[in-house]
């Protein structure tokens, strides 16, 4: 089985780095890879495009390099998503839009192996994560049991019950969502708004004193001093598409106004 790159970095106690993407071409995880810099890829399948072969490849592409990866996906379909994710070779799940702790305790259940042990739903399927085997073995077993658990907490009753969640064993990482939960509660968009604020607040400072890791997503490294001094080690950096559409709109800006004399 192969090694889980994020797993160990948690259990060792050490920072992470990773970034979004929503591009399937190999190709991108391949260049994240030649950077040195990442410790894991994250694929927002959520928001994209993709079938089960783009999983596979994308999985083979970050193996090439040390890569560790998390799939994000649909609440909808969340146990076929996250069991193929899985099954392709991804060792992270990041499951959203939960609206209790009840909604978590199921979702933790998805990529737990089916063992008495583990009380989980995963059990023996032929996938890239089990070859060349049928699967079954206690290495397939621990593989599974040891995929990193992430949940995106962005909804109000999530928030609400926020003390019960942490307190689920086997959450490994906790994700806020500031977008969605600015929504639950009435304010779409009001980053600012005291409420929105203080819920962020209280995501990752009682995070952090429960014992599980809260990420902070940013989109420049000034933005996580605030984050390292309440005491976050895991942040994930900017989102494909968005660093395209900015690169592309300030420079073929500048290059209109080179050619018309500005």
């Amino acid at each position: 089985m192969k090694p889980n790159i994020l797993r160990e970095k948690l259990n060792s106690g050490k920072p992470t780095v990773s970034t979004h993407i929503h591009s399937v071409w190999p190709n991108v995880i391949e260049a994240l890879g030649h950077t040195g810099i990442y410790d894991y890829v994250e694929f927002v399948a959520e928001y994209g495009t993709y079938d089960i072969h783009d999983l596979d490849n994308m999985a083979r592409a970050a193996e090439l390099y040390g890569l560790g990866t998390m799939i994000k996906i649909d609440r909808s379909n969340q146990e076929f998503a996250a069991q193929r994710g899985v099954g392709a070779g991804f060792n992270s799940v990041l499951y959203t839009d939960a609206r209790s702790a009840e909604d978590v305790r199921e979702a933790l259940k998805i990529t737990n192996p089916d063992t008495p042990e583990h009380n989980g739903l995963y059990g023996v399927a032929t996938r890239r994560n089990s070859y060349m085997g049928y699967g079954g073995s206690p290495e397939y077993v621990e593989s599974l049991a040891t995929t990193v658990k992430a949940v995106m907490i962005e909804k109000k009753g999530a928030v609400d019950e926020l003390d019960e969640i942490l307190a689920l064993p086997e959450i490994d990482m906790v994700q806020w969502g500031g977008s969605d939960f600015s929504m639950s509660v009435g304010h779409p968009g009001e980053r600012d708004n005291p409420i929105i604020k203080a819920a962020h607040d209280k995501v990752f400072k009682d995070s952090l004193k429960a014992g599980v890791h809260p990420r902070a997503e940013i989109q420049s490294p000034d933005a996580a001093k605030a984050y390292l001094d309440m005491g976050v080690r895991h942040f994930s950096i900017g989102t494909d598409i968005s660093m395209l559409y900015s690169w592309w709109k300030e420079n073929g800006e500048a290059l209109w106004r080179a050619i018309e004399g500005e």
